[in-house]
């Protein structure tokens, strides 16, 4: 039995199906299992991103769960597994603090390098070269709280990237540099 995600009770369904995810619930007669599809088309007109995205996203170096988002400002959980790093990156529109949870963080914040262990937090100043790095044995937890006027992941500008990704803003700084 799974104890994360919602609980889900039913009682007395005959030929339904239920599916729980941890930010919504499908419950609909087998026989019209085929109208879902619909259903998915309706959430992606109105804007849904449970349609296409799930709050939790899988990435090379871990995982990242969105908590809360609202107006100029997104709760991140962050698991980064051991040895792993996220790019060096910037962004344009937005800052970050990251406050450690468990593990050891090494943070590249402009030029300089810091180790955070468990309680310890930082601030990355919007525009800001950084990097986060778990260079212990253990899964490394953080919140990471976004602020500003934008926060799409296409607002991150890589300029170095251990998993071979594209630079997906590093395109648009060199053309707005004039390079």
């Amino acid at each position: 039995m799974r104890t994360d995600g919602p609980l889900v009770a039913a009682v007395g369904l005959r030929d339904t199906i239920v599916v729980a995810t941890e930010d919504a619930v499908l419950i609909v007669p087998r026989e019209r299992a085929q109208d879902v599809k619909g259903l998915v088309d309706r959430l992606r007109i109105n804007n849904r991103t449970e349609a296409d995205a799930h709050r939790t996203i899988y990435r090379p170096w871990g995982s990242y769960h969105t908590v809360d988002a609202g107006d100029r400002f997104q709760v991140k959980r962050l698991v980064v597994n051991p040895g792993a790093r996220l790019s060096l990156q910037m962004h344009h529109h937005r800052a970050e603090h990251w406050v450690v949870v468990r593990g050891t963080a090494r943070i590249t914040r402009g030029n300089d390098e810091v180790l955070l262990t468990e309680n310890q937090s930082t601030y990355i100043p919007l525009g800001t070269v950084h990097r986060l790095e778990n260079p212990g044995k253990i899964p490394l937890h953080l919140i990471e709280v976004q602020s500003g006027a934008y926060l799409g992941e296409d607002d991150i500008v890589r300029l170095e990237d251990s998993y071979g990704r594209d630079a997906i803003g590093s395109v648009r700084l060199a053309l707005a540099s004039g390079a």
